[in-house]
Order: C-alpha cells, then sequence, then structure tokens
C-alpha cells in the first residue's frame, strides 16, 4: 500500500481499525515521505540482505524495506497493529510480523528462522523511552548482525556517536563503541512525525565489530570500571570509582597511575584504551 506517510490515509486507517496512539509505547507515525526510503537505503536494505525491523507503526518503514530487500521480519509490540499491517502489507510475500516484545524476543531463533545465509540489517523508528536498552540488547547479545540503523532523539543520537574524549561521551558512549561503529546519517525535524513530539530526532547507523574495540581482561568489569566512571560525571576519575566500586580512593589512584593517567584525570577525558588499562588495572587487585 502507497502513501502510507499521507496524513489522511492514516487517519482513515486508524478510524476503520479503531486504532488510537499510544503514549505509553511512545508511538509517533512518519509523514514525512522521504525519510523511511533514505533509512532503508543508507540501512542496507538491498538484495542479498535480511532485515530485522523493530516496531513498524502502520508499516511506512517496512513497505521500503520490503521493496528494496530479500526478507523483512518485524518484532512489533502492539497487537492493536497486527491486523492494520496485514492490510497495509498485504502485496509484499517476503514480511513476517512477529507480535512480540523486542526486549523479550527470541531474537537468535528469529535471525535463524527468517534469513538463512543472508547478510542481516536491523532497522527501527524507536521509541525515546527505550532507545538505550535495545541498541545494548542487540549489541550485548552478540547476534549475527552487520549494522543497526535507527532513529533516535538527536540528543541520544549525539550521546551514542560522540567521540570518546569529549564532553558528550558517556558510559552509552564507551558501551556503543566497544561493539560497533556508530556514525550520524541525517537529521529528521519533529514535523516530521504524527502527533509531533517535542523533540528533534535523528538517524544513526552502528557497523557492528567482528571483534571488540578493545582487549580487555574481565569484560563484565570493563562495562562495571564504565559505568561507575560516568556515575558521577562532576566527580574526577578515582573519587567516582571509589565511590561506585566501593574501593579505598587510595587504592584507585594507585591503579589510574598504573594505567599510565594522571591522578586527576576526569572520566569524559579517558579513551576506550584508557578505560582498558585502568579495569585491566583493576583486574589485578
Amino acid at each position: 500500500m502507497e502513501n502510507l506517510t499521507n496524513i489522511n490515509v492514516i487517519r482513515d486507517i486508524m478510524e476503520r481499525h479503531g486504532f488510537s496512539f499510544s503514549k505509553s509505547l511512545g508511538q509517533n507515525f512518519l509523514v514525512n515521505p522521504s525519510v523511511c526510503p533514505k533509512i532503508a537505503e543508507m540501512g542496507n536494505a538491498a538484495e542479498g540482505w535480511g532485515v530485522l525491523e523493530i516496531g513498524a507503526g502502520i508499516g511506512v518503514l517496512t513497505h521500503e524495506l520490503a521493496k528494496r530487500t530479500d526478507r523483512v521480519a518485524v518484532v512489533e509490540i502492539d497487537s492493536r497493529l497486527i491486523p492494520i499491517l496485514n492490510e497495509t502489507l498485504a502485496e509484499h510475500d517476503n514480511v513476517t510480523v512477529i507480535n512480540e516484545d523486542i526486549m523479550k524476543a527470541d531474537l537468535a531463533g528469529i535471525i535463524k528462522e527468517n534469513f538463512p545465509g543472508m547478510k542481516i540489517a536491523v532497522c527501527a523508528n524507536l521509541p525515546y523511552y527505550i532507545t538505550s536498552p535495545v541498541i545494548m540488547r542487540l549489541l550485548e547479545s552478540r547476534l549475527p548482525i552487520d549494522s543497526i540503523t535507527v532513529m533516535v532523539q538527536k540528543e541520544a543520537g549525539k550521546r551514542i556517536c560522540a567521540a570518546m574524549g569529549t564532553r558528550e561521551a558517556g558510559a552509552v558512549t564507551a558501551a556503543v563503541r566497544y561493539y560497533s561503529e556508530p556514525k550520524m546519517l541525517f537529521d529528521v525535524s519533529r514535523g516530521s512525525f504524527m502527533p509531533s513530539p517535542n523533540v528533534d530526532s535523528c538517524v544513526i547507523r552502528l557497523d557492528v565489530r567482528k571483534v571488540p574495540a578493545v582487549q580487555v581482561e574481565d569484560e563484565k568489569l570493563f562495562f562495571r570500571t564504565v559505568r561507575g566512571a560516568f556515575s558521577q560525571r562532576r566527580k574526577n576519575l578515582a573519587n567516582s570509582l571509589s565511590s561506585s566500586l566501593g574501593l579505598p580512593k587510595e587504592q584507585v589512584m594507585n591503579v589510574i597511575t598504573a594505567a599510565g593517567l594522571p591522578e586527576n584525570v576526569r572520566p569524559e577525558q579517558l579513551s576506550l584504551e584508557n578505560f582498558a588499562a585502568v579495569s585491566d588495572a583493576l583486574a589485578k587487585l
């Protein structure tokens, strides 16, 4: 079905199916016709690829993905949208809609069943409240995916794609860069949605690394170190880690100097390699 970004078409579909937007699910449907084709083209929707889509809405992005790629599997949590998607995607025989919660679904099983022998991309217009949890679940699960292209709140996109060692960097920045290479693609104004949110959005792509960006002695300790460092951003690294890890400050100072860093270094000044050196020094305690 074409014209899925036409407001009158959207309203007609919603009325016929008795659908109303859910604030709790953060639903905003795209009405800018140029956005989804760009997401599909820049998100690796191409011949020989399979795409896992998270949250279909009424199928605007799904339609563009299905036109370009071999197969699309959509995980949609809202059961009210299933009959709508059956209507709007009826012309596509390469789309499977799965009514599940992305945070609970068996993603490895979905990928194995739907994308045998294919390169795999993830595409999504993510609700703002669940952006980081979804991205981290996809990365931490070490699924056989090549890229993750998502629309997120613009400020969140800036943090995710920030360079390490800058003021914008945080724990999610480090975690994302550990697993992938993030890139800002393009901005999307708030007027591109129905209903219009209070903030602008952007589309980012994470190219998943075959191996992590840095090698560490203890991966769990590495992420505890990163989260602890940024848990109290206004403090220097020694104070943040001492507080978050429950270690004497003097011991933490020794760890920091052993990692080749100045005693008063701040968390946002560290590179991934610096965090790796700190966590490896902590692992020796």
